[in-house]
């Protein structure tokens, strides 16, 4: 086979290939996570993020007017917001654009504080002597 044909073979490969990477990018991002700008949002907005709830979400539009969040890390400047809470929050932050978030987002933990009846009866009857000194 001719080497310019071999170029030629290669390069249309490269474009259809890079064609095909461009489509799947751009429909990753439709499905994307939606973002509350730490800058602009409200505080009803702010209080949509998980574990958030109205008095942190107006520190943080306290503290922005003091001074603007230059990245999603400076938020951990406000009361209350810790390195735990923060990691929770991040896929949800932005500095930039607009806030695309519109509902509360609940965050899925493994454990319930509330006992189930399952844990309830797994307990040991009241009836039971504890083990202990003179029994």
């Amino acid at each position: 086979m001719n080497p310019s044909r071999i170029r030629a073979a290669a390069l249309a490969a490269l474009i259809c290939v890079g064609t095909g990477a461009l489509l799947f990018g751009e429909s990753m991002e439709s499905g994307a996570t939606p973002k509350v700008n730490i800058n602009t949002a409200t505080a009803v907005e702010l209080a949509y993020l998980p574990r958030l709830g109205s008095k942190v979400a107006a520190r943080i539009v306290e503290h922005r007017k003091e001074k603007p969040f230059a990245r999603p890390e400076d938020l951990m400047e406000v009361k209350g917001i810790g390195e735990k809470l923060f990691t929770k929050l991040k896929p949800y932050l932005a500095v930039s654009g607009p806030t695309t978030l519109s509902a509360k987002v609940r965050s899925g933990s493994s454990t319930s504080r509330r006992s189930s009846p399952a844990a309830a009866s797994k307990e040991k009857p009241a009836t039971t002597v504890p083990v202990g000194k003179g029994r």
